[in-house]
């Protein structure tokens, strides 16, 4: 019995940590998914009129928030944006159509 209990105390830490890291992971991650998220809003108000592509770095003090890869399509638009926070990366891939980017008020 004592063993049990003395086993427990040992491994309570062990699971105290785990729990920090994994809190620490889902915000890190929320992070990223967020500076992904600004690249598309970004990418999204400034569809250029006259060029089929562009790439561009959305840069905030000094830190690469987010890298936007624009295409237009045959009937709309495609967006990559890859959201960066620390070493996490997360990649966001939409299709738009100029209705609906219209209708959102976008275009």
């Amino acid at each position: 019995m004592k063993k049990q209990f003395l086993l427990t105390l040992l491994f309570i830490p062990f699971f105290l940590t785990v729990a920090q890291e994994t809190k620490s992971f889902d915000e890190d991650m929320n992070h990223a998914y967020t500076n992904a998220k600004k690249g598309i809003y970004f990418a999204l108000s400034n569809i250029p009129e006259t060029r089929k592509s562009y790439k561009q770095d959305l840069i905030e003090g000094d830190k690469l928030l987010a890298s936007i890869n624009l295409s237009k399509e045959t009937n709309g638009v495609k967006v990559v944006s890859l959201g960066y926070y620390k070493t996490y990366t997360v990649e966001i891939v939409i299709y738009r159509s100029f209705d609906s980017l219209k209708k959102d008020g976008f275009r």
